[in-house]
């Protein structure tokens, strides 16, 4: 079986970790042209996130994500803290995280990359432009990357 076929198979597990519903709509409807079979998965706060991740309460039967989209400004947890929580946990670290967020602050880009994030991508207010980054995401790391296997 080819990785084509694999593709066609196994949905991409995408978890989205943002509390903004505008840009949530706007995550699923640049995913929803999809050339590959995503699965989206949503949480609001960093506290929800951590759970999720380490498939705790209400989510004991989820998938781990192939990739995990981060916004900074959450509520409870904000996302430096749960990179931080990613990174350092041997089960997760391993697993992409992209940074999407609307700070542009020179201080938040070094502090992810020192937490280990894989990429920092400042979010465009124009829908169109935000259609493609969150596109661009998608093809670089799910048909370029070679990912690790879970």
């Amino acid at each position: 079986m080819n990785v084509n076929t694999l593709i066609d198979v196994m949905p991409i597990e995408i978890l989205l970790i943002e509390d903004n519903p505008g840009d949530v709509e706007l995550t699923k409807i640049a995913l929803e042209d999809s050339k590959i079979s995503v699965n989206l998965n949503i949480v609001e706060d960093g506290v929800e996130a951590i759970a999720f991740l380490r498939r705790e309460g209400k989510y004991a039967n989820v998938p781990y994500p192939d990739i995990v989209l981060l916004d900074l400004n959450l509520p409870k947890k904000d996302g430096r803290e749960v990179l931080a929580e990613i990174k350092a946990d041997e089960k997760l670290k391993r697993i992409p995280v992209v940074v999407l967020t609307t700070s542009q602050a020179e201080e938040d880009v070094l502090k992810v990359y020192n937490l280990s994030a894989n990429c920092y991508i400042t979010k465009p207010v124009d829908f169109d432009q935000f259609v493609k980054i969150v596109q661009s995401i998608e093809n670089f790391w799910f048909t370029i990357v070679k990912l690790p296997p879970e």
